[in-house]
């Protein structure tokens, strides 16, 4: 049996002769024992940097006052594709040159965001000094009347990381995780706590975790629905040790840079089980080579090496898929197609272009569940270890 975009490779020849080649997929230099995000993710801001940080905003701030001058805080625009380099090795990451944005004490549209901006600093100067954490659920409440909403909060403690280009883990703001876990591992939480995620179990995505265990491999599933269904058919005990996770559609940031730890310490290769439509694509995309809001932080939450094993638009033939298990696509569907195709990393991903060209010729998308046509636990017992077995992944 043959699959499109990939030589006969089995899932243990892959890890075998391949486990060098994922780190090299991710800039990490051969004979080195730390790359570049390794590094990264395991050099430890002190809270007296996090701090000296947010004074140098402070004094800039009465700088300016003292010279009578309004204060403006200068961001980096972080929603600009403009801003945005794309290299393999780690996906889509801001420039050092980008452009900025200016928020105005002395403009009525600006100064209450001005405002607030100081408002999060000095919470999380208080956090820091204090040793305390919070989430950015804890900073709204703290508030709501001036917030006003989330997403408020939300936009605002990613551009102080972004400005501070200091993680919001060092800044002591805790994402909430929706995302799930489960399979061979096993870690310890920052407390102690120790956490064995059976095969029979769901765990929730922990915010920091050390002492992982290690599996042969991992895979990422886009949906909750699909994940449940997996563990309800024990394929993590079927395909043990093996490890899956879910982000329950887009993926948090804990959810992501779990992947991206896992994939640091095991060095073992992680699969994408996404719907066939241009939305589980483009889920996968950012698990794979980031979002540009958060392009700021690609180098702690991109994991490039990431394998597409499905559900690909080339399976709806070649599995025989009934076009009444099918799904024409939509004007929104179109229109997120065409925008993948004009993303930079399309260009590195011929195999995948040409998964996309299918779709936009058949104009037809499916998801997992489409399998269910031939069986209830096709997916588990047939799917998936044929394609893990015979090299069905691009």
């Amino acid at each position: 049996m043959t699959f499109p975009g990939e030589t006969n490779w089995s899932l243990f020849t892959l890890l075998d002769k391949h486990r060098l080649s994922l780190r090299e997929a991710a800039g990490v230099p051969l004979g080195s024992r730390h790359g570049p995000f390794v590094a990264s993710q395991s050099c430890e801001i002190s809270s007296t940097d996090v701090l000296r940080a947010i004074e140098n905003v402070i004094e800039d701030v009465i700088t300016s006052l003292s010279r009578n001058e309004a204060p403006v805080l200068i961001l980096n625009n972080r929603s600009n594709w403009g801003n945005i380099q794309f290299t393999d090795s780690v996906g889509l990451q801001m420039t050092s040159n980008c452009t900025t944005r200016k928020i105005r004490s002395d403009c009525p549209k600006s100064a209450p965001k001005f405002a607030l901006f100081l408002k999060i600093l000095s919470i999380i100067y208080k956090m820091v000094q204090t040793n305390i954490y919070a989430t950015k659920r804890d900073i709204f409440y703290t508030d709501t009347a001036h917030f006003g909403n989330q997403r408020v909060v939300d936009d605002i403690t990613n551009d102080i990381s972004c400005m501070l280009k200091i993680p919001r883990r060092s800044l002591h703001i805790l994402s909430t995780s929706k995302g799930c876990i489960a399979g061979n591992l096993s870690y310890v939480e920052e407390d102690g706590t120790k956490v064995n995620c059976t095969c029979s179990t769901t765990v929730a995505v922990p915010s920091n975790v050390e002492g992982m265990r290690k599996a042969k491999f991992i895979l990422i599933v886009e949906k909750d629905a699909t994940f449940q269904r997996l563990l309800d058919d024990n394929f993590c005990s079927k395909m043990s040790p093996c490890i899956i996770i879910t982000g329950k559609g887009v993926p948090d940031v804990n959810t992501r840079l779990l992947v991206r730890k896992l994939w640091d310490t095991c060095h073992v290769p992680i699969f994408a089980l996404m719907d066939g439509d241009p939305h589980g694509i483009e889920i996968m995309c950012i698990y794979k080579y980031g979002s540009v809001s958060m392009s700021f932080e690609a180098h702690r939450l991109t994991v490039p090496a990431i394998r597409w094993l499905g559900l690909l638009p080339s399976d709806f033939d070649r599995l025989s898929i009934p076009k009444t298990a099918l799904i024409p696509l939509t004007k929104q569907d179109q229109s997120k197609l065409d925008s993948l195709n004009a993303r930079p990393y399309i260009a590195y991903q011929s195999t995948w272009k040409k998964e996309l060209d299918i779709m936009a010729t058949c104009k037809m998308k499916a998801e997992i569940q489409a399998l269910t046509y031939f069986s209830s636990d096709y997916l588990s017992r047939v799917y998936l270890p044929n394609k893990l077995q015979f090299g069905g992944w691009i």
